[in-house]
């Protein structure tokens, strides 16, 4: 009777490399898109050290001359995130894909990542007219803004789109408030083809005066997700109607209507703005919001009799304000027929 060998199991993992998983490439193909003949083009590949031990990599070596490699020369820390980057040369039109292996103390086997492409003999990348990236489609900004809008206005604002993919979009807005529309022109965009989006405003649909924002998303294809990263903040200040002029109207005066804040070693940093009535009638200060976050208000008085008057307390985070994406400002909306809206912006360094 033959009898079975039996591996114990322990031993049997102590023939496999015990860092196999040490070196981790987030994407191991990276799509770099077009670019011109003999106009080099950069792939951007993230990597890990997915262990507690140093990491070093001896070598990075592309299949072709036509590729150089950076990578961090020194020790990686356990934990720690790092790039590769490999640039082709464009000297070849057409596709491409050109391959590299990653040499280092992680495993006895190198790790492969590829770069593709596509190189055309006449190509003009527009992409650094469109500042802001989502996904392959990018855009000229992040936001939209109807300042000054009085009940009935019918107003639009454009984002401009480019398709900077190599397949065909269809570019759309998820989320539109019922105060919202909007149509791309043209309804299909082609690579490297540009067009516009138009939001138009109904105010007729909105139901509060001063301050109101949302978000919509962008998304490059009907039938997508929405998608946080694809956020596009919209803001739109209602002014309140005077049916009448007053004669004997309130006037509002401020101290300062641009507030320079200075955080040097502080986390946060106060500033006060004094308010006067210098007209002849009550001052009411009906709203009071902020455009962003990282700001915290407070009005001591919101009516005002004639020459008395309010303190703006404003208090600025420094942590918060650099997350945000917008200029911060204060919004104030007041039954002032010459000035119905104050902005008060924050300058903050």
């Amino acid at each position: 009777m033959k009898r079975k060998l039996i591996i114990p199991s322990l031993l049997l993992l102590a023939t496999l490399p015990m860092a196999a998983q040490k070196l981790v490439v987030e994407q191991t193909t990276v799509d770099v898109g077009r670019t011109g003949y003999e106009h080099p083009i950069t792939a951007v590949f993230k990597c890990r050290n997915k262990s507690s031990k140093k990491l070093r990599i001896s070598q990075v070596k592309p299949d072709c001359y036509c590729v150089a490699a950076e990578f961090p020369k020194g020790d990686i820390a356990g934990g720690e995130q790092f790039q590769i980057q490999l640039t082709y040369n464009a000297r070849q039109l057409g596709h491409f894909a050109q391959q590299a292996a990653i040499v280092s103390n992680a495993s006895s086997k190198p790790v492969y990542v590829t770069m593709k492409g596509h190189v055309l003999e006449h190509y003009v990348d527009l992409s650094g007219n469109y500042p802001v990236a989502m996904g392959e489609l990018r855009l000229d900004k992040h936001d939209l803004e109807f300042d000054d809008v009085n009940r009935g206005d019918q107003l639009v604002q454009e984002l401009h789109l480019y398709n900077h993919g190599s397949q065909d979009m269809q570019p759309n807005l998820l989320h539109l408030p019922p105060y919202l529309t909007a149509v791309m022109q043209p309804e299909k965009l082609a690579p490297d083809e540009e067009g516009v989006m138009t939001v138009r405003l109904n105010s007729s649909k909105l139901h509060d005066y001063g301050l109101t924002q949302t978000a919509v998303y962008m998304a490059s294809n009907i039938g997508e997700k929405v998608r946080a990263d694809h956020e596009i903040g919209v803001s739109v200040v209602l002014l309140p109607s005077f049916l009448k002029e007053v004669i004997n109207s309130p006037h509002i005066q401020l101290s300062k209507e641009t507030v320079d804040i200075l955080f040097e070693d502080k986390s946060k940093k106060t500033e006060v703005i004094d308010i006067v009535n210098t007209g002849e009638s009550v001052l009411q200060i009906s709203s009071l919001q902020m455009f962003t976050n990282g700001l915290k208000i407070s009005l001591n008085k919101s009516y005002l009799q004639p020459g008395e008057s309010a303190k703006l307390k404003i208090t600025a985070y420094r942590n918060d304000l650099l997350k945000v994406r917008t200029r911060p400002r204060i919004l104030m909306i007041t039954n002032d027929p010459q000035k119905p809206k104050v902005t008060i912006t924050i300058n903050a360094k």
